[in-house]
């Protein structure tokens, strides 16, 4: 840096930390050349091969790659291209030379995806590395944001992994959620990282679509308020604090219910349903939690793409929901726009769509920088529309601190991330999100003193299969590690896999019908993996079928006809239609993607030591003919039911057994009549009336009886999970703003209308018969 630079920067308004943040951005702003400008509104990668060789063996990324369209010719060209423009190599090294010629003069805004492949002491010393070169050698010092992934744990090597997002959303825990979001970001800042792409809000209305695992399910009011609690978490009191991050919610909007369950496809919803169903947990992250930054979808709502949809983009996010943050695209989705949905008739013309629709940021780097410079120039962008995406993308890097410290200590990474306090909550997310879903004739608990289990199935000692996608990579106890680690030391516990997740073989079945006829107790392990060969769920993994995978159904059916007494326990993404397990298997255990402490959370749930209270935050069909099939949807006049199928469900949203059983009494409302703007209190009190302690999720369902557009039948508009002794009675309350008695009217206006509701509270434990 020369002598003129080094004393122009110390006159500089934008490094005075006394200077209000607009005052700061807009010092910098003036200061800025077209080019360092385009610049701030690109995020390059830090070194694609490094971290996806780093995350799974070569022919289970081929297997992935394949499954997104990806040829093995066109990643050896990827190779290559990552090579030459990512700050990592291929091998995950890194060299200031390298990155002072990705970064240039005019510096960077975002890198991605730095520490996926690293240790943590080593992600932070490379952070600290990057940001010195931003520092030192771009002529106005901007500091780079480090951005990763973060869906249920920071995507990277060593961090903490906690359970999948649909199985946090089976916690029905706001608060358990938010302390998740805070140690993700704890771990994250860690190692130099500031943002994260996430969480998914997507509201997950078909159960074929892949990245159901990655939603917190179906219901906007479940998701929204565990979008907030997440977001909340992660971006903390103070973003400079050192410990916080900024959140990205994605996929905006209306992602969640595409047309077949195909990933990415037309979303065939109207307004009304966007705004009634999929944006509420967006506005929710936006108007409640502060959300800093939002991922524009890759799908199309009406015939325009989100990517650059101004209605989406601008006027709800921006006009109506005030939103004072950036909008980052998905990876190459602006690329998409020309190469995919055809609006566009070249890449020129694809960046022109997005930035004048609203979108601040570029995600990956590949032709947007140069052709965004050339509009401007040409007079086809105006440059003001440049100057307001580099003022948001530039108030957070000061909201972060960054230009004050964009420094980590890489000794702290190290003893952070997966410490024992963050694998404890681990653990403890775990054991809230598994759901019982049968236990004919109390076959649960089990005892510890059983002297002979038969453990089997694909999924009971395989730890990649047990995480969901977008998963760092720590140490993983398995299911079969966690039963031994549990059952008495006399104990024989044997394990057969039988076979594998969707292969077609049974060679292995008959070696473990031989042991269960040994076995005084069967647990089969089975369900779906994600991001590897066998993946059956997740990003690029959509189904026409939701039948258990592969030979799965005959492992389970053979150990059956044994007479040995036999658990299902799945570890999986998805709803999955069991008719004949929910006929002939006494238990049945939906686990989720667990995490790391899966293995631990299932034994313990198995042998009594937790008490299973998960509710199921998305319903599970009996047939996927019956899809889309969801609790609240709306009555047409038509019955529900199929010639030869019933229309209901096979598992109910919100339901989910337990080991002790809960009554509900005394249900009082009041006021029993409200004004348009009155807050109604409904109480009810709940007793376990069991043998057990235990959590029971109380559920507080609407329906407006008589209303000017049709609505659900049941709608969640409270819940509250608490914990209670045996024989313990106590009194949950639950208060109604006029907005959840609200709808929108037939100009989409939200509007109270009078009329009367009917409130219904129960678990869900069952059936409607504990509903008072």
């Amino acid at each position: 840096m020369s002598t003129t630079t080094q004393s122009a920067r110390e006159r500089a308004i934008y490094l005075d930390p006394d200077q209000s943040i607009e005052a700061r951005v807009e010092d910098l702003l003036e200061r800025m050349t077209l080019e360092e400008k385009v610049a701030q509104m690109n995020v390059v990668r830090a070194g694609g091969m490094g971290e996806l060789f780093a995350s799974m063996p070569r022919e289970e990324l081929i297997a992935f790659l394949i499954r997104l369209g990806i040829t093995e010719e066109q990643l050896a060209q990827l190779s290559q291209q990552v090579e030459e423009e990512t700050i990592l190599d291929n091998e995950g090294g890194f060299s200031s030379e390298r990155a002072k010629r990705v970064i240039g003069e005019a510096g960077v805004g975002a890198v991605f995806g730095l520490s996926q492949s690293l240790e943590p002491k080593q992600a932070a010393e490379i952070a600290n590395k990057l940001q010195k070169v931003a520092a030192e050698e771009t002529r106005l010092g901007i500091p780079i944001l480090l951005a990763e992934e973060a869906l249920h744990g920071h995507f990277a090597r060593g961090a903490t992994i906690f359970p999948q997002a649909i199985g946090m959303a089976s916690t029905w825990d706001p608060d358990l959620v938010g302390e998740i979001g805070s140690f993700i970001a704890e771990e994250t800042r860690a190692v130099g990282g500031h943002q994260v792409y996430s969480p998914v809000l997507d509201i997950a209305r078909d159960p074929r679509w892949g990245r159901t695992e990655e939603t917190y399910g179906e219901d906007p009011y479940l998701a929204s308020r565990l979008a907030v609690a997440m977001v909340k978490g992660l971006q903390g009191e103070n973003l400079a604090d050192g410990h916080s991050i900024v959140s990205t919610p994605k996929h905006f909007g209306g992602h969640g219910e595409p047309l077949g369950g195909r990933d990415s496809n037309m979303e065939g919803i109207t307004e009304r349903d966007l705004r009634e169903i999929h944006l509420l947990t967006f506005q929710a992250a936006v108007e409640e939690a502060g959300a800093l930054s939002v991922m524009s979808a890759y799908s199309m709502i009406d015939g325009i793409p989100c990517t650059a949809n101004k209605k989406l983009l601008t006027e709800i996010l921006h006009q109506e929901w005030g939103f004072e943050g950036y909008v980052v695209s998905d990876a190459y989705s602006i690329e998409g726009l020309h190469a995919k949905h055809h609006v566009a008739a070249d890449q020129k013309e694809a960046i022109k769509q997005a930035v004048e629709a609203g979108l601040d940021a570029h995600l990956w780097d590949t032709g947007f920088t140069g052709p965004l410079a050339e509009l401007v120039r040409e007079g086809r962008v105006a440059e003001e529309t440049v100057d307001r995406a580099v003022r948001r993308i530039l108030r957070v890097k000061f909201l972060l601190g960054l230009f004050e410290n964009p420094y980590v200590d890489p000794e702290r990474a190290a003893r952070i991330c997966d410490s024992q306090e963050h694998r404890e909550l681990a653990l403890r997310a775990a054991w809230e999100s598994i759901v019982l879903l049968k236990n004919e004739g109390d076959l649960l608990p089990l005892n510890k003193g059983t002297k002979s289990i038969l453990v089997t199935g694909p999924n009971a000692d395989n730890p990649r299969n047990q995480l969901g996608d977008y998963s760092g990579w720590s140490p993983v106890v398995t299911v079969l590690e966690g039963i031994k680690a549990k059952v008495s030391p006399d104990a024989e516990v044997c394990y057969v896999k039988g076979c594998d997740v969707k292969g077609t073989s049974t060679e292995g079945i008959a070696e473990a019908v031989e042991a269960a006829r040994e076995s005084d107790v069967a647990i089969v392990v089975v369900g779906g993996s994600s991001w590897t060969a066998e993946g059956t769920s997740g990003e690029g993994a959509d189904r026409a079928t939701l039948n258990p995978p592969g030979v799965q159904e005959e492992l389970l059916k053979a150990i059956y006809g044994t007479g040995t007494p036999i658990v299902m326990v799945l570890i999986n993404g998805r709803p999955l239609t069991i008719n004949w397990a929910v006929e002939h298997v006494p238990a049945i255990v939906e686990a989720w993607y667990p995490g790391e402490e899966g293995g631990n959370a299932v034994a313990d749930v198995l042998f009594g030591d937790y008490n299973p209270e998960g509710k199921l935050p998305i319903t599970f069909p009996r047939t996927v003919g019956q899809l889309p099939l969801y609790y609240n949807y709306k009555p047409s006049g038509r019955a529900y039911d199929y010639v030869f199928t019933s229309g209901k469900p096979m598992f109910e949203f919100g339901y989910g057994l337990s080991y002790t059983k809960f009554e509900y009494t005394d249900l009082v409302i009041t006021p029993e009549r409200v004004g348009p703007r009155g807050k109604v209190k409904v109480s009810v009190e709940v007793q376990n009336v069991g043998h057990r302690e235990g959590d029971e999720v109380i559920q507080l369902y609407l329906n407006d009886m008589v209303s000017s557009v049709v609505t659900p039948l049941k709608e969640l508009k409270g819940f509250k999970r608490m914990a209670l002794d045996v024989g313990e009675k106590r009194t949950i309350e639950f208060t109604l703003t006029p907005d959840q008695f609200s709808l929108l009217d037939r100009h989409l206006e939200r509007v109270v209308e009078p009329g009367t509701f009917e409130v219904m509270i129960g678990g869900l434990s069952g059936s409607f018969e504990e509903v008072v």
